[in-house]
This record gives structure tokens, C-alpha cells and sequence, in this order.
């Protein structure tokens, strides 16, 4: 992402709760409610306990005119317990019937908690089907922050869909956490004139008789949902392939093209030089999406396609929101407190690219924040050092300059430390090693150590949880 910034129960209301733990065929159940959030240290109600999906496969058609989103989501996963009950995360949206294995389930909603209760108690280890159907008008969202995300309308008639940290819940229902990661088929359908665009390959694109157009999208490699995202609106589509063969998909609002073109010619340049630096590119597609001007205040790596809130003004930016694809996407955080794995190393890409392309080197981006030189980074200046990056205060703060500058200050201080043949060994061991999973903090300290076999405990001390400013 682009910096931005106990009680007793009444009688009746014991048999109320009984009578819903009773299966249909009216026997005692036999698995139990699968938990309303993940405890997450910054976002504890994200996410649900007791099953991971598999694959979303999300039927979405929406209206320009009216802003009204028809949608079934149906959602293939494997419970990790016996299940009387378990949680998806929506937020509004009119639920419209639920069925669980094709039978109709039950359910209720508690303010962005929709509870399910399959006809059956699903056994531990089944893998099971639920089906969503669901409408509305889907709606914005504001972090802690200010900044916004969930269901965006564009300028033009046009709307976005992102999801970082939680925002995803707006336009779909799911395991919203990133740690449950998944493959996503997502087909959109619009007005004729309108394009679709979300995440992997457009599989295709059909005319469905009756003045609109489905795009079928198909995301093969496992992806948090915040990742996710649908793109609705009047869009110049180009495609091509980089020199070692991987397919590309741009989409930019005709207002943007001309002050986008340069930065997006180098996106191929981009993706090779990042094969090289951090090992192969880690899915099947790549893009970029460049919405019209102020949609957003921020862009965000959408897997396989980043979104620009208007014509990226540095190249810096593109290479940063490219370099999630490995880190962030492909080696998603374990929780929302980790995000300096993502901001961190995206960051330190950006001086790599600039010390592998006649820019200031690393080195001299390190020192310019010790003494607070703007003229070789004009972030130079920030608080980076307000807090340690492995230790944020609080969601607000999983985008501050800390998280993003120290982190990649972080990543310096091993390089230092252990010279550049094991730093960028480390950095594509890492890559590899974690590929299309999930990592915290204490993962990569631990696999540092090893792969590089230094005691780099000074650097973990002072740099990644030091109080203080570092020096």
C-alpha cells in the first residue's frame, strides 16, 4: 500500500439458545460454534474461527445507475472442527437466503457478523459448500485512520471495491482476515460500454443478451481477501507479455493515459529486474489498473493488478506497489501487527531499484533518514522512528512512517551486517521458502538467523523493537 496514513442468561433465553444447538433431526449437536473473530491483536473481530476456504467463487452484477450490487457468493471450505454455527464477515448488504451443502441453513445478523447454522453439524476435517445470495447497495467504509475503502464510487459512474485492512466485507462475504487465504473465480457483470476488472486472468467475456457483459475472472494462486478487488468503469484495455513471458493486463480511465503511459512502460522492466532481485514472480499474471484522478488517496497492491488512485507521479510508486506482489501478496502477514513485512520490504525495493538504476544507493537512502537529508528522500523527515516497526501501537498506525521507513531501515541493518551475497540469498530464500503463504515477525527473525547464520539480535534489539531512535 502507498504511505498514507460476562453475564448470566434468562431461563427463556437458555432454551431459546438450546433449541438452536438441536439439529434437525432434533439429537444433541455434536460440533459446536465456530468462533466470531480471529483475535487478531489490531482488528480482533476480523476473520471467523473453526474452518479455512478454499475457493470464493463470487457471481456479482452490478448497476452504475443505481449503485445496486446483486451478488452470490458461494464459498468452498473445510472445517477444522464439528460445527453447530459458524461466522462470515459482511458488512450491510440485504442477506437474500444461505444454504450450506444445498440444504437451506439458517442465520442471523449482528452488526458485520452474518452466523450461519448449517441443517446439519458439519464434522471436523468436511469440506463444505455455502452459498450466499445477497444485494444492496454497498457502502464505504472508514478505517481508523480516515482513510477509505470497502465499495468506492469513481468519478464517470464508474466504482472500485478494495479491501485493506478490513474493507473487503462491503461487496462479499468471508473469512476476512489474511490469514485465511484462498483462490478467487470472479465473474462481474455490466452495462454494455462498461469494463470489469479484478484479479488473474479474464477467462472471458460475454454478452449475456440483455444489454450487459459478464467478466469472468479466474485468480489461480491463494489470496487474502484484502487483496481482492473489482473494478467497474469506462477503461482503456491494453495487453502484453514481459520479455520472459508473463501476460499483462492494464486498465486506465482514458483521462489518465497519457500522464500514465511512461511509468507504465516500465512495468515489464520492473517485473524482471524484481525476478532477479527477489526470485521468480509469483503468479501466472500481472497488471496495473490506474482509476480516474481523487477515486482514492492511496494505491494498493491488488493481487496482480495495482490500483492508482490517477496517473502514478513516480515510477517509485509503481515499483513499490509491484514489489507487494512478493511481499505482502504472495507472503501475506499472519496478522494486521506484521505489516512491516509488507511496507517494510516494499519500501526497500524502492531503494534498491533506484541504487540498481543510477539513484541514490541504499546505503545513502539509510543515512539520509539518520540525519534527515530530504534532498536524496524528501520522507527523510518523518517520525520514522516513533515507534519500533514490529510493535505499532494500534491499527491506526499499520501505516505510518515507521512501519514503512524503519522497516526497510531494518532490512539495511542485515544487509550490513551480513554483506550482500547473503543478504539477497536471505531476501530470495524467503520468497521461496514462504511462497503463497503466510509469515509473522518471529518467522522471518528466526529464518534470517539461519539462512544467514548471524547473530543478529543487536539488530532485532535496537532496530526491530527498540523504543528509542535507533543510531
Amino acid at each position: 500500500m502507498e504511505h498514507r496514513a460476562p453475564y448470566r442468561l434468562a431461563v427463556p433465553a437458555l432454551a431459546a439458545l438450546l433449541a438452536l444447538t438441536t439439529a434437525c433431526t432434533g439429537g444433541p449437536v455434536q460440533g459446536r460454534p465456530g468462533a466470531s473473530g480471529l483475535r487478531d491483536p489490531f482488528f480482533p473481530k476480523a476473520g471467523n474461527g473453526g474452518y479455512d476456504v478454499d475457493h470464493y467463487e463470487l457471481d456479482l452484477d452490478y448497476d452504475p445507475a443505481d449503485g445496486r450490487l446483486n451478488g452470490t457468493a458461494v464459498i468452498t471450505a473445510r472445517a477444522r472442527q464439528g460445527l453447530s454455527s459458524f461466522n462470515l464477515d459482511l458488512s450491510g448488504l440485504e442477506v437474500e437466503g444461505v444454504t450450506v451443502q444445498g440444504a437451506d441453513a439458517r442465520y442471523n445478523r449482528t452488526g458485520n457478523e452474518l452466523t450461519v447454522r448449517p441443517a446439519v453439524d458439519l464434522k471436523p476435517g468436511e469440506v463444505f459448500r455455502t452459498e450466499v445470495d445477497y444485494a444492496g447497495k454497498p457502502k464505504t467504509l472508514t478505517d481508523v485512520d480516515g482513510s477509505k475503502e470497502g465499495w468506492i464510487t469513481t468519478p464517470g459512474g464508474g466504482a472500485v471495491g478494495v479491501g485493506e485492512p478490513v474493507g473487503s466485507m462491503a461487496w462479499f462475504p468471508g473469512n476476512h482476515h489474511p490469514s485465511d487465504k484462498a483462490v478467487y473465480d470472479i465473474t462481474l457483470t455490466v452495462p454494455h460500454g462498461y469494463e470489469a476488472v479484478s484479479n488473474g486472468e479474464l477467462r472471458s467475456r460475454t454478452d449475456t443478451g440483455d444489454g450487459r457483459t459478464a467478466f469472468a475472472w479466474h485468480n489461480p494462486e491463494p489470496m487474502a481477501s484484502y487483496l481482492a478487488t473489482a473494478v467497474v468503469g469506462k477503461y482503456q484495455v491494453t495487453t502484453g507479455r514481459t520479455p520472459s513471458g508473463i501476460p499483462l493486463y492494464e486498465a486506465v480511465a482514458p483521462a489518465e493515459a497519457a500522464a500514465s503511459a511512461g511509468k507504465l512502460a516500465r512495468l515489464p522492466e520492473m517485473l524482471e529486474w524484481g525476478g532477479r532481485r527477489f526470485g521468480p514472480y509469483p503468479f501466472g499474471t500481472a497488471g496495473a489498473i490506474v482509476l480516474p484522478a481523487e477515486s482514492l488517496t492511496y494505491a494498493l497492491e491488488t493481487q496482480t493488478k495495482p490500483v492508482f488512485p490517477g496517473a502514478p507521479g513516480e515510477e517509485e510508486l509503481v515499483l513499490h506497489e509491484l514489489a507487494h506482489q512478493w511481499f505482502g501478496n504472495s507472503v501475506s502477514p499472519k496478522s494486521w501487527k506484521d505489516m512491516w513485512l509488507n511496507e517494510g520490504f516494499a519500501t526497500y525495493a524502492e531503494w534498491l531499484w533506484a541504487e540498481d538504476h543510477g539513484g541514490p544507493t541504499a546505503q545513502r537512502h539509510f543515512q539520509a533518514f539518520l540525519d534527515g537529508d530530504t534532498a536524496v528522500d524528501e520522507a527523510a523527515d518523518s517520525d520514522w522512528a516513533a515507534f519500533p516497526p514490529a510493535s505499532p501501537p494500534g491499527p491506526a498506525h499499520i501505516s505510518a512512517a515507521p512501519v514503512y521507513y524503519r522497516g526497510a531501515m531494518v532490512l539495511h541493518r542485515i544487509r550490513q551486517e551480513v554483506g550482500d551475497e547473503k543478504f539477497f540469498d536471505l531476501v530470495r530464500g524467503w520468497t521461496a521458502g514462504h511462497r503463497h503463504g503466510n509469515a509473522d515477525t518471529a518467522d522471518f527473525t528466526a529464518y534470517a538467523q539461519e539462512r544467514t547464520g548471524h547473530d543478529l539480535k543487536g539488530v532485532w534489539d535496537v532496530w526491530l523493537y527498540g523504543k528509542g531512535r535507533p543510531r
